[in-house]
């Protein structure tokens, strides 16, 4: 039997306050395991644009956690996509099981695993979630494109968003529960200042109603208790209701094991430590006033300090050698809005459709395949199917490994323009209807990368699921604004590339309203298996795996 590996820090979460906490261990030559089972940089990813953070302009927030990530694994950082769901945290080496069912080994842990968004509890927000109700601008803003929108909440983000929001939608009317804004006053002129936005204080929203959609939604002034119902314009078929009315902290996995206050944040001390030795907690997820990115880099610098001195205190009492070695760059986990992160010297830009620094990565990526792959356009003629005609013939210049093969297609029933990946004669299932660009550039790269290449690493159990599977045709439905959206699609198309009877097509909702009509979509990522019901938000392979079992039950 192998010798179980031992991390000197296992840090749960990979948000602001996880990679940072990542960063200052790695820096203190501590060999880091960052555990993530969902999307690197947690909320940030969902944040239209991040503008009071120290010394950084304006930035989106996918792209500001995209550089985050690549400054951690820079310093010999791991980072593991894997849900922590078991712990034992008794002893000098700590053990964390993760959902895959692997076990890792620690001597200190940081939970960082931050909040997520908190619901209102008005009648209908469950029942109609994506249908009208939604809590990331990022990701559903653009399907409310001319519809009148809602946001609930008086804080930073309902501002902000609201703001954001008015992008796409025809009219914002903020509902804040309070007289005035609970958040500084130049964050909440943002939406004040914003002809297209309206402020309702002393609001609530009783109960939302429709039939496929939110048609009317129930508001009561919380000092008079007089209602008004909203009904949706006659010549719009919906409008939106977003939430932001804070977090809840994702500590369930921790109820027993760590003091916690009685709304479920971690106590800790001033050095991030709780009540169990070797065990710190930071982020979004402990007892504290202030909860911004800033606060929660604070929070990971100061518990992963506390824990090199714990860790290193440890091992001079057990006689364990302190390695004080240069660690080289881990490899790190695909991000949302990144090709990938390896990188080369910036070349010149030479295309329309791609920057420097996208072609250096795609040269990167490319440069490790091994097998030949035809991007197969079918096209219409249309303008959209010149663009995809455009984007493809530049993608495909960046390998002799990718060739271009077009056909003119007159079938309207198709969802056209479309691109297939082919491996010689065969259909790898992977197709894109649409034009994968902004966020999805991501999921092509990877797919071109999984069909020629050496492929994404899938655990044994649940790749051996993924070619057990049956026939299922897989349609997820995004939009290029969503950073969620990627990840869904990526893992969707690994399962066809490990299985010729899965296929998985990326849909583009702005190019193909008609489906989100018929479907009813009004939020992303919106997956469909086998004509099946949608599965709306963000998902894990395994959960993808799982929910392709259930829809070829019986086959």
């Amino acid at each position: 039997m192998s010798e179980k590996h031992i991390y000197d820090l296992i840090v749960i979460g990979a948000g602001p306050a996880g990679l940072t906490a990542g960063l200052y261990a790695g820096r203190a030559t501590m060999e880091t395991l960052i555990l993530e089972g969902g999307n690197v940089g947690g909320q940030v990813t969902t944040t239209s644009i991040v503008a009071n953070y120290p010394a950084v302009a304006d930035v989106d927030g996918t792209e500001l956690m995209n550089q985050w990530q690549d400054q951690v694994v820079s310093m010999g950082v791991k980072i593991e996509h894997d849900q922590a769901t078991g712990f034992n945290l008794d002893g000098d080496v700590k053990t964390v099981t993760g959902k895959s069912g692997r076990q890792y080994f620690g001597r200190a842990i940081i939970v960082a695993t931050g909040a997520s968004p908190r619901k209102v509890g008005f009648k209908g927000e469950d029942q109609f979630r994506g249908r009208g109700v939604a809590y990331c601008s990022t990701c559903d803003g653009e399907l409310f494109t001319g519809l009148q929108v809602f946001v609930v909440g008086g804080g930073y983000a309902a501002a902000e968003e609201a703001d954001y929001l008015t992008r796409f939608a025809k009219h914002v009317t903020v509902l804040v529960r309070a007289d005035k804004f609970h958040c500084p006053p130049l964050v909440a002129a943002k939406a004040l200042n914003n002809p297209k936005v309206s402020v309702e204080y002393n609001t609530e929203i009783k109960q939302v109603a429709g039939d496929d959609y939110i048609q009317t939604a129930t508001l009561v002034n919380n000092k008079t208790g007089e209602e008004t119902v909203y009904h949706v314009d006659d010549s719009d078929q919906t409008f939106g209701v977003f939430v932001y009315v804070g977090t809840k902290p994702a500590t369930q996995e921790f109820q027993g094991l760590l003091d916690m206050d009685d709304r479920g944040y971690i106590k800790t001390d001033v050095d991030g430590a709780t009540n169990v030795p070797g065990v710190y907690a930071a982020g979004d997820v402990i007892v504290k006033d202030l909860r911004q990115i800033v606060t929660a880099a604070a929070d990971g610098a100061t518990a992963a300090t506390a824990a090199e001195k714990y860790v290193t205190a440890q091992k001079q009492r057990l006689g364990i050698l302190i390695h004080r070695e240069v660690k080289q760059s881990a490899q790190p986990v695909g991000q949302t809005s990144s090709v990938s992160q390896e990188t080369q010297p910036a070349q010149p830009h030479t295309g329309k459709w791609l920057t420097a620094d996208i072609v250096a990565q795609l040269k990167a990526v490319f440069g490790r395949l091994t097998k030949n792959v035809t991007l197969d356009l079918s096209l219409n003629h249309t303008q959209h199917s010149q663009e995809l005609a455009s984007f493809v013939d530049e993608v495909a210049q960046y390998s002799d490994k990718l060739t271009v093969d077009k056909h003119e297609i007159t079938d309207d029933r198709q969802l056209l323009p479309q691109l297939k990946l082919m491996v010689g004669d065969q259909d790898t299932g992977l197709q894109y209807a649409g034009i994968p660009s902004g966020h999805e550039m991501s999921s092509l790269v990877l797919g071109i990368y999984n069909v020629g290449g050496p492929g994404q690493d899938v655990p044994a159990a649940l790749k051996e699921r993924i070619v057990n599977l049956p026939k299922v045709d897989i349609q997820i439905g995004v939009s290029l604004t969503c950073h969620f959206c990627p990840d869904v699609v990526a893992a969707c198309q690994r399962m066809a590339s490990l299985n010729p009877q899965v296929t998985a097509t990326m849909i583009d909702l702005g190019e193909f309203p008609e489906l989100r009509k018929e479907r009813k979509i009004m939020s992303v990522p919106a997956t469909i298996m086998n004509d099946g019901p949608v599965i709306f938000g963000s998902q894990t392979m395994e959960q993808l795996v799982d929910a392709a079992e259930k829809a070829t039950q019986g086959q």
